[in-house]
């Protein structure tokens, strides 16, 4: 295998995802069976965004942010003791330092859920260390797949890349009690599997006005822009493997993407 690691995009659903596997969770925890030896995982999380610089979390031990409200009790007991990987998260600061990025580093910042619910699944004994990267909210599509490129050399160095949002989040349409589809997000996210497949990066930059009913899927691009991150770190030879997580309430398609090579079978632990 190469030494050079996948990235990683994950819909992290609702925050109920971290009790209800669904679809996603199985394949995801199939996917942290394969993959090869990471150091840390890089996260890029819908749920960090900053004004203006680049944060990078420099946490000993970060902790498990409950950053939501008014779901069950069992949810807000939960947490993912995994280890911050400060040497890594100082070189992450200087490889965006170099590609011109403003950066900060964040002793403080913990894990929020956009991070810690899909790693419960994917990596659940918490073994491997994970630091957050933020997302300046002054970024457009473009911005973010040149932050992607600027972290890319890190998939050299150990580090798992890793971007968490939503392939749809209209959280105006969410249906708590109702599981219907709504054909519009079954239409958005063909759209951005067929162009993430193709390698289409041109066309995922203006999804905005490329894709079917992009402003509905998405009516703030905080949960996409994740995805374009993830591309941005990724080349053209890189292979693509889908999971199809399906959609929960009505209006949150679970999909995620692999790109890059894992192994084919289980690694041992």
């Amino acid at each position: 295998m190469s030494t050079t690691l996948p990235v990683i995009f994950v819909s992290h659903g609702a925050p109920t995802f971290a009790l209800e596997p669904g679809r996603t969770g199985p394949l995801l925890n199939a996917v942290g069976k394969r993959l090869p030896a990471v150091k840390a995982i890089l996260m890029v999380s819908a749920h960090w965004e900053t004004d203006g610089e680049v944060r990078v979390s420099t946490a000993v031990q970060p902790e498990t942010i409950h950053d939501f409200g008014g779901f069950p009790r069992a949810l807000y007991e939960l947490s993912y003791p995994a280890k911050g990987h400060p040497a890594l998260a100082k070189r992450t600061a200087d490889v965006l330092e170099a590609a011109g990025f403003p950066v900060r580093p964040d002793p403080a910042r913990g894990l929020d859920h956009g991070a810690w619910v899909p790693l419960m699944h994917m990596l659940p004994k918490a073994d491997v260390p994970v630091f957050q990267v933020s997302l300046p909210h002054q970024l457009d599509a473009a911005g973010c797949v040149a932050l992607g490129r600027a972290l890319a050399p890190l998939r050299d160095e150990g580090v798992l890349i890793m971007g968490s949002g939503s392939m749809t989040h209209n959280l105006y349409e969410f249906r708590r009690h109702d599981d219907g589809k709504e054909p519009y997000v079954l239409e958005f996210s063909r759209w951005v599997h067929q162009a993430v497949v193709a390698g289409d990066l041109d066309s995922l930059i203006a999804y905005r006005k490329l894709a079917p009913h992009a402003a509905r899927a998405h009516p703030s691009e905080d949960h996409f822009l994740p995805l374009l991150v993830a591309l941005g770190a990724t080349v053209p030879a890189d292979p693509v493997e889908f999971l199809d997580g399906g959609i929960t309430y009505g209006v949150l398609a679970m999909d995620a993407f692999v790109i890059g090579e894992l192994a084919k079978e289980p690694v041992a632990a």
